[in-house]
């Protein structure tokens, strides 16, 4: 397939930019044209600016010209809709919201453009974000890339499916519960949930981080090291942390804990549960000790959250009138239907399970350096459902592998682990595995036990639905990453 610029990686546009063998302006109508060619069938973008994001690139490319470029300077990004920008509504993916212009750029959206980047495209995301799927009655029905009649996965949904056909290299997605690691995984791209607070976030709450979706570890690399930092608007934000990307390191040494069964929530694939005890064979031939562990959260835990987050969001929607309310997407009220059941008791129960969350997974990393599972127990679900169970009052069942980890700030990546070559499962979608990190917290400051938690790169594959419009992932076979000692090193298949 002939190169387009829109399949530059980040790392490669600012050298080719640096060099001058390659303007801004070049790239930003290659991925325009590139979003004009498959938005049709995907449907990831929200107010998608071609007219701004042209003139950020020539400003882009007077700033290479004269010795003045950020870090991100020209590299064409996109941000899910409910990380703000100034000027632009943010309506949570619903239509009950008012479509008031945003007056600042969030933290996030603010370091990206003072880094350089080109903002060209906010991207789509489900009801209020708590689905994990495209379903929303404001934006159309985003698509996965791979298999358009499947879900690219949530909520980071527009994010997912923009990254996989590529979109440009960088794309930022949140998550509460899984919404950046789980479309990542179901789109077969790189995602990451940082460290909470590493990235400071406009609205914070218990569990929420912002993090990159990226086709490659050095760029989602690249996007954390310029969004992190603390900020005025998040009170949980850290002070910057100061690491290094470094693709190539060996597992020897390693301890890597293995769960294979959540204990709770829909049963795993055998699909997935081989992909991923492969992986760990691999892990473990290349010099790790990988123990296979038990569930770490339990149906108490879950059912608390979950009965939390439906009180907050009832609550949510009763300050709705009544005539915006009636617009919110019939699945979401059904599931908010059943708070008024709830006692206080059972109300702060749930609240308790997010501490006893962060308890259960401090204890599983007593022993281990890693964590190393699914990212969810199936593979991605029909597009039009909202929840893979098709239940409003079973809405969290795929979620056990990635919550417990937004309830611990524990840092958490995704990374293909279909082997040394690309493999897709029967169902048309990415197999993934998630590796997560052990930190530490003192005097307020986020040091990880001699690993860093930039995310890893994917095995190469082709989403099948778009041949030949859709470039491959740089090939690797597996991949553990950054500072001291992380895991999986990429490896060329030419080279086996």
């Amino acid at each position: 397939m002939t190169e387009s610029f829109a399949d530059l990686t980040a790392v490669e546009l600012v050298e080719r930019y640096r060099d001058g063998s390659v303007s801004p302006v070049e790239v930003i109508e290659a991925v325009l044209a590139r979003v004009e060619e498959l938005e049709p069938k995907l449907s990831a973008t929200y107010a998608l600016d071609p007219s701004g994001a042209r003139a950020a690139a020539r400003d882009s490319e007077y700033r290479w010209m004269h010795n003045e470029a950020g870090p991100l300077d020209g590299v064409p990004i996109t941000v899910k809709e409910n990380i703000a920008t100034r000027g632009t509504p943010v309506p949570q993916g619903t239509a009950a919201t008012e479509l008031i212009p945003a007056t600042e750029d969030a933290p996030a959206a603010a370091r990206l453009r003072a880094a350089g980047a080109v903002i060209f495209s906010k991207t789509t995301m489900p009801e209020y974000g708590m689905l994990s799927s495209g379903v929303s009655t404001f934006h159309p029905l985003t698509r996965n890339p791979w298999d358009l009649a499947r879900t690219p996965g949530g909520s980071s949904a527009g994010a997912a499916a923009a990254a996989a056909a590529g979109y440009g290299p960088i794309h930022v997605g949140t998550d509460i519960g899984g919404s950046i690691r789980l479309p990542a995984g179901w789109s077969g791209v790189v995602g990451l949930k940082p460290t909470h607070g590493r990235v400071a976030v406009g609205n914070p709450y218990p569990g929420r981080a912002i993090g990159p979706l990226a086709r490659t570890a050095a760029d989602a690399a690249l996007a954390l090291d310029v969004m992190t930092g603390p900020d005025r608007r998040d009170p949980t934000s850290l002070p910057r942390i100061n690491d290094s990307f470094t693709p190539t390191l060996a597992p020897e040494g390693l301890k890597i804990a293995l769960l294979l069964d959540a204990g709770i929530g829909l049963p795993v694939d055998p699909e997935v549960t081989a992909a991923v005890s492969s992986a760990a064979a691999v892990l473990e031939k290349a010099g790790a000790t990988v123990e296979q562990i038990g569930p770490i959260i339990t149906r108490e835990m879950l059912d608390g959250l979950d009965r939390f987050w439906r009180v907050r969001s009832a609550y949510d929607l009763n300050a709705l009138p009544e005539e915006r309310r009636a617009k919110v997407l019939p699945e979401i009220r059904r599931w908010v239907s059943t708070a008024g059941d709830l006692s206080p008791f059972d109300v702060f129960h749930g609240f308790s399970q997010m501490g006893a969350m962060a308890v259960a997974v401090d204890d599983a990393f007593a022993d281990y350096d890693f964590i190393l599972s699914p990212v969810a127990p199936i593979t991605a679900f029909p597009a039009e459902l909202a929840y893979p169970t098709d239940d409003p009052l079973k809405p969290f069942e795929h979620i056990a592998f990635t919550v417990p980890y937004n309830m611990s700030a524990h840092p958490a990546t995704t990374v293909n682990c279909a082997g040394e070559k690309a493999q897709v499962a029967a169902s048309g979608s990415p197999l993934q595995a998630r590796v997560t990190v052990p930190l530490k917290l003192l005097a307020g400051v986020a040091l990880r036990t001699n690993v860093a938690e930039d995310p890893a790169a994917t095995v190469a594959a082709e989403p099948e639905a778009l041949k030949p419009k859709v470039a491959a992932p740089e090939p690797v076979v597996l991949v553990l990453i950054e500072a001291s000692r992380p895991c999986f090193s990429p490896v060329s298949p030419a080279a086996k």
